[in-house]
């Protein structure tokens, strides 16, 4: 059983389980979010912000468009490379320019 639909809870797992009087793991394997759910999230997120930025738009500018902050950005796009989902861009001055410009 998996959640169905995830959220921030309001009690630990430690807490949950001595309530129910269940192990800390059972807890976590009941709440926590499939993993092919989660993965294909992940790549739909990673595309967003690939078609952002292919488009043109600045870390700063994709940041707003997908409300996280530009770090995220920069994480995402570095995922997106290294799984081979978007073209190297070179030696990553253009985002060392953008951020001196900001």
């Amino acid at each position: 059983m998996s959640a169905q639909m995830p959220a921030r809870r309001k009690v630990t797992a430690r807490e949950a389980a001595e309530q129910y009087g269940i192990s800390q793991r059972t807890v976590q394997r009941m709440i926590a979010e499939p993993r092919p759910d989660f993965l294909s999230r992940a790549a739909a997120r990673r595309a967003q912000a690939v078609q952002l930025r292919t488009s043109g738009a600045s870390y700063a500018q994709i940041a707003e468009a997908m409300g996280c902050s530009t770090g995220t950005v920069g994480r995402l796009l570095h995922d997106a490379r290294r799984y081979g989902e978007m073209p190297e861009s070179g030696t990553g001055d253009d985002q060392r320019q953008e951020q001196a410009a900001s």
